[in-house]
């Protein structure tokens, strides 16, 4: 992907999330209608699944620190906080959403521990190592993953948690025309394809795990 095509893709992706801030606060935090909660239990239990398996990956999280990519509107940042982790760097492409995780940070009391930056991974993050990597939802839209996890791993001093969608014969293609028309492009993946990039990319070994739900997401954990 050329200069020009990749800065005209982050753009699109960038869009998408930031018009989308408020729909995916109101979600991390179960603050929408009873209806709308019900279908995030009946259909987005994946999402509740990975949140759980990231901090009993990453555990013990005390003076560590964390660089959390696409951090979205701050979850998992402010958790890690709320953990102990002495420093946590939230990176995300939407303003929108970067706004509502310096919030969330203030409201639970971790303001200091936290820091969110505006930009796209890896030229906009801090240039140091970190203890942990989240990247929660974020592979999805990746449109060229091997230099992304090769800086990835270039960051990271003890291992990486990430979601990679899955290829599903009825779902992605829904998938692909539903964000097609939201002007957001989207990829999917398959296990030993996961498993080949992570290896080239520097990582000594990988875990794959299935998250059970409608999403149909992988669980990576990739180690130094």
């Amino acid at each position: 992907m050329n200069l020009n095509n990749r800065k005209e893709h982050n753009h699109k992706v960038g869009t998408y999330f930031d018009k989308a801030s408020i729909t995916f606060d109101t979600f991390y935090d179960r603050q929408r209608s009873a209806f709308m909660q019900w279908v995030d239990r009946k259909f987005r239990s994946d999402v509740f699944e990975r949140y759980r398996l990231t901090f009993e990956t990453i555990e013990p999280l005390k003076d560590k620190t964390v660089l959390d990519v696409g951090c979205g509107s701050g979850p998992y940042v402010v958790e890690a906080a709320r953990r102990g982790g002495k420093r946590v760097v939230g990176l995300d492409m939407a303003q929108g959403m970067l706004d509502l995780g310096c919030q969330r940070a203030a409201a639970a009391g971790v303001a200091d521990e936290c820091e969110f930056i505006l930009g796209v991974f890896p030229q906009d993050s801090p240039q140091e190592t970190f203890d942990y990597a989240i990247v929660m939802g974020v592979m999805d839209y990746i449109a060229d993953p091997l230099p992304f996890l090769s800086a990835l791993a270039r960051r990271v001093q003890l291992r990486a948690v990430m979601s990679f969608p899955s290829k599903h014969w009825f779902r992605t293609p829904l998938r692909k025309v539903r964000y097609w028309l939201k002007r957001c492009p989207v990829y999917f993946y398959e296990p030993l394809q996961i498993e080949e990039l992570s290896k080239a990319a520097g990582f000594s070994n990988t875990k794959v795990e299935k998250i059970p739900g409608a999403g149909m997401d992988y669980f990576v954990t990739v180690f130094k």
